[in-house]
């Protein structure tokens, strides 16, 4: 580990708010421990308001190739891979210096990414342990021994490996980004990282706390705008594992360039959450959380709430309370205190959210229109939309929107409900309402998804695997599996003379 100069730029005669520093900063990449450019450079801009925020070096197929090779040599050259202790202490390590630049990192991502305070607060905070747990896995993941016959001894050791190339969306980049690289660097394997160029100074923040905290050529990671140096990160021979969060058409687009090589995959991919409400809930408690789930980072999350399947005879009343609900919702700049919702990561994507809406309405009650905050505008600000829908095949039910829209859809019985909730081909998540005792394990023992809450929405721990059924993805990250998506697995025997 070392100290690492700056990779932003500056100079001392003006004052940039974003850092406590004068010019605008410009972003570089992390390649084998140094700053590196890539073939141009990119403009980071506030997506509440158009405004420029500096700079980022935009890498391609060249960053990535020098990413892949710097992996390579760590991997194959130095200790990494070996020592686990060094490999916990990393780790540890970097946990400590993101809390100690919490409050940078979260208003950074505020400003760039677009969400409120209180959710870029949440998505560091649930960032930091991480790393520890995943500290603590370097250190236990142990394999196993056993005398099977007299005098015959195996041994089943976890193996890493290799190079992991990690590739991260927009959405949460600092979670995601750990999510994946923590348990490859536990594992013991090194990384090559893409990250997205809608958080490019996020992303260079990032690297600048990996420079002083990891060994060069342990992670590589560079900010990409197009598509070259990704598709490398999966296909090149020196690849050993892909690690991908993000759409199921991009990750069917992976398994197949993947293939030939048959390299191992971790993929979590779309969601279209159903958050199912029987007659006997209780509405005080759903109505927040409900609202929580189709605004939550401007509906831009694999585990939204984006389906609301409501019981017949509770329909009427949690339909009013709903388009109360969402009507009221503040939507601003994620710095304004006074948001309840913020900026989607730009305005093509606030204007594609807007075109569903209202080609739904060919086919969906209306219940809340929501739409563009400024229609003539170039920011991302877009209200929240519910539409009500009784045709389990349409689009708006069928289809990831990625934003704040939910579709209002009636059940009659648990039989119905749980036909309702596994008629898409997601399968990443869903969430039981219900005061019975028994009802809420019974139907989620019938839900096709990774995860089902009950009474509650989005809570998940670091311990326990987190991943989709379906198209929403293989494999599982969170808990022990995730360190075993890097990981292969070697059998020793030793019979004794």
């Amino acid at each position: 580990m070392r100290s690492a100069e700056t990779h932003f730029n500056h100079t001392a005669e003006t004052r940039n708010p974003i850092r406590g520093t004068m010019t605008p900063p410009h972003a570089r990449n992390l390649i084998d421990g140094q700053w590196r450019d890539g073939h141009a450079i990119g403009t980071s801009v506030d997506p509440a308001t158009g405004e420029t925020l500096g700079t980022y070096a935009d890498g391609g197929a060249v960053t990535a190739r020098a990413a892949i090779d710097a992996a390579r040599r760590a991997f194959d050259e130095t200790d990494w891979s070996r020592d686990r202790h060094l490999r916990a202490g990393v780790l540890f390590a970097l946990a400590d210096a993101l809390a100690a630049r919490r409050d940078e990192l979260v208003h950074l991502l505020s400003r760039e990414n677009g969400k409120t305070l209180a959710n870029a607060g949440m998505e560091v905070d649930g960032t930091i342990p991480k790393l520890r747990y995943n500290a603590a896995l370097a250190l236990t993941d142990l394999g196993r021994a056993a005398e099977v016959v007299p005098g015959s001894y195996s041994t089943v050791l976890p193996q890493p490996l290799g190079v992991a190339a990690v590739i991260v969306p927009w959405n949460s980049p600092i979670i995601l980004s750990v999510r994946s690289f923590a348990p490859a660097l536990a594992a013991g394997c090194t990384v090559a990282m893409k990250m997205p160029a809608q958080t490019g100074l996020v992303n260079g923040l990032l690297y600048e706390i990996l420079a002083e905290t990891v060994p060069a050529g342990v992670i590589n990671a560079f900010t990409e705008s197009g598509n070259e140096g990704a598709p490398l990160l999966v296909t090149d021979e020196h690849t050993d594992v892909v690690s991908y969060t993000g759409s199921t058409a991009v990750g069917a687009a992976i398994m197949a360039a993947a293939a030939p090589r048959l390299k191992p995959l971790s993929l979590e991919l779309g969601g279209k959450t159903p958050m199912i409400v029987f007659d006997d809930a209780d509405l005080d408690a759903v109505v927040p959380v409900l609202v929580a789930g189709i605004t939550t980072f401007a509906g831009q999350f694999c585990m939204a709430g984006s389906r609301i399947l409501a019981q017949r005879g509770i329909a009427d009343r949690l339909r009013d309370r709903l388009v109360q609900a969402l009507t009221e919702v503040r939507v601003g700049p994620g710095t304004d205190p006074a948001s309840t919702m913020g900026s989607m990561i730009d305005r093509a994507q606030a204007e594609r959210v807007d075109r569903i809406v209202e080609e739904a309405s060919a086919y969906a009650k209306v219940l809340v229109r929501g739409g563009l905050v400024n229609p003539d505008g170039l920011d991302g600000l877009v209200r929240p939309a519910l539409l009500e829908v009784e045709d389990v095949s349409s689009a708006a039910v069928q289809d990831e929107i990625f934003g704040p829209v939910a579709t209002f859809e009636l059940f009659d019985d648990e039989d119905d409900a749980v036909r309702r909730a596994n008629a898409t081909r997601y399968g990443l998540a869903a969430s039981v309402w219900s005061r019975d005792v028994d009802r809420p394990l019974r139907v989620a023992r019938r839900i096709d998804a990774g995860t089902v809450w009950t009474n509650d929405w989005a809570v998940t721990f670091d311990q326990m695997e987190e991943g989709g059924f379906k198209h929403s993805g293989l494999g599982r990250l969170n808990g022990h599996r995730a360190i075993e998506e890097f990981q292969e697995v070697k059998h020793l025997v030793h019979r004794i003379g």
